[in-house]
Formats: C-alpha cells, structure tokens, sequence
C-alpha cells in the first residue's frame, strides 16, 4: 500500500461511476494526492485492425466514447475540487483487473456501488470482488449518500483483516477530525481490545465511542451508517475474489446509507 500515491477511480460513463468520480475527487483533495482516471477498454474480437491504435480497435467512435466519458468524470471532478491534479489511463482489460493494475501504486481505489451477489459473503463476479481480492490498497465502494460529516464507524472482530481494518478507521477518523464508533462483533474479545487500546495511545485526539449493539450487527451497521460518513470492514482475501462476513458483508454493501472501505488483510 502506498500511503502517497494517488486515488484511481474507474471511469465508465455511468451514474455509479460518477459518483464515485466525486467522492474520489474529494478524498485525493483532502490526501494532497492526485486523482487518476482510469478506463478499462474491452472489445470482443482478439484481432485489431491495420492502421488503428492498439487501446482503439473500434476507430474514432470508441475515441470519441472515452474521450466523452473522460471529460464529463474530469468535470465533476473539478466541481469538487477545481486546483486537483488529474490524469488520465486508458489501459485494455476488464475493469476489475485494470483497476486492480493501477491500484498498486495508489493510497486508495475508488469504485461506485452494485448490487452484491452470491452466497456465504463471497463476491461472486462483482468487480468490488474481484479487485479487493488483488488491490494493492483499500477499495472505497460509494454507494448512498457521500457527505463530509457524521462518524467513522468500524466493524471490529478478532480477524487479522479487523485489525488492518482498525488502523484505517483510526487514522481516517483523524484526518476527518472525527469520532471513531466500533461496533464488535459478539465473540470480540481480549486480542481486539489490546488492538484498540494501542491504537488509542497513537490517535489519542480520535473520540472512540463503542455502543452496545441491539440485535445483528450487520443490522446496528447498516443503522449507524445512516448519520456516518464512513463504515469501514476488513476483509479476507479469498482466491480471485475477497470474502467477508457472511450475510454481514453483504448486507453493509447492498444497504448502507454512506460508502464503505474494505481494507484487505496485509500479505504477510
């Protein structure tokens, strides 16, 4: 994970992505960091034609079509933060995979919201999935609203994606000049408390406020993130796709009302 490096976001031309584009905009603004666009290109043929660019196998149309979609993310973009430093990347590939390229040099990875599938907390066949799996930082998946006020909240447990998890909530709450709200799952116990406690000491300015959760947590998550800013949740690689807590995961992501950062376990 690069701390300094700029946040990629997917551009696609859509709604999603647009949003994402704004928060994205806003998150490299508040890091000092530039935004990188990046496009995936596809095409179904494996051949491309005499004479034509390697990345424009379909000629000025698909020039025009991502030359379009660069200039409309640049322009909400720049509604968010007009000085920002932005670049553009066209790269052939899936979009998961082009994202997960760019993402190994990046401080953040940016993507906007889909519907989540599949059983057990997998990701089956969502690029979330697929790019959390293999990305070289966090994934802020941008779903409900996007606002500057409100929590941190974190989904604490005893896994060793928890704890990368905690350290990214901690250190996002002090730079949003936040609270910090933890939310343990029931089994939480001595090794998440250590965890917590040390990290108190480092962010010492970081309110930390660790409400009783009534019910499922995945239910006191999606609650909490109605008035938050931020819900983050560590998760598992798990092959080619990332795993997190069951119906819990899944949950968070299909509902809750602000976006969410999914920090991978660190490759030890």
């Amino acid at each position: 994970m690069n701390g300094h490096g700029p946040v990629v976001v997917g551009v696609d031309g859509t709604a999603a992505g647009l949003a994402a584009v704004e928060a994205a905009a806003w998150e490299a603004d508040r890091r000092g960091a530039a935004l990188q666009l990046a496009h995936a290109l596809t095409w179904a043929s494996p051949h491309v034609p005499a004479g034509v660019a390697p990345w424009d196998p379909d000629g000025a149309r698909a020039r025009d079509r991502v030359n379009r979609a660069f200039s409309d993310a640049e322009g909400r973009a720049r509604r968010v933060a007009p000085h920002l430093v932005i670049t553009r990347e066209v790269l052939v590939g899936a979009p998961d995979t082009v994202l997960e390229s760019e993402s190994r040099a990046a401080s953040l990875a940016v993507v906007g919201a889909h519907r989540i599938e599949g059983a057990r907390g997998r990701l089956h066949g969502s690029v979330v999935g697929r790019l959390t799996a293999r990305a070289g930082c966090p994934v802020l998946v941008v779903g409900g609203r996007h606002t500057r006020t409100g929590p941190v909240v974190l989904a604490a447990d005893e896994s060793a994606a928890a704890r990368e998890a905690a350290e990214f909530a901690f250190a996002e709450a002090s730079e949003r000049g936040t609270d910090l709200v933890v939310l343990h799952a029931r089994r939480s116990g001595r090794t998440t408390a250590d965890a917590l406690s040390g990290l108190r000491e480092r962010y010492p300015h970081v309110t930390v406020r660790t409400p009783s959760a009534r019910g499922r947590r995945h239910r006191a998550l999606v609650e909490a993130s109605v008035d938050a800013q931020l819900v983050v949740v560590g998760v598992r690689r798990g092959g080619t796709t990332a795993v997190l807590r069951g119906s819990e995961g899944r949950s968070v992501l299909r509902d809750a009302h602000c976006p969410v950062a999914l920090v991978p376990a660190a490759d030890r």
